[in-house]
């Protein structure tokens, strides 16, 4: 899976970057490496679910696919 990320500078120095598809997923980073790192652990953490709070029926499965 491939995901579009919008890189900013920021105003006090370094730099934000927002991820479009996924709403609510930012980060950022005083260099450019830190962002690149903190983006990929930004994206996980918006796409992590618990399930813990999903009601599962008897015959319901819970599958994790790699994209």
């Amino acid at each position: 899976m491939k995901l579009k990320v919008v890189i900013h500078e920021a105003e006090e120095g370094g730099y934000w970057a927002e991820v479009p598809a996924i709403p609510g997923c930012a980060t950022q980073g005083e260099t450019f490496d830190e962002l690149l790192s903190n983006i990929y652990e930004a994206v996980e953490g918006c796409l992590a679910v618990d399930i813990e709070d999903i009601a599962l029926a008897k015959n319901d499965r819970i599958l994790e696919i790699a994209v």
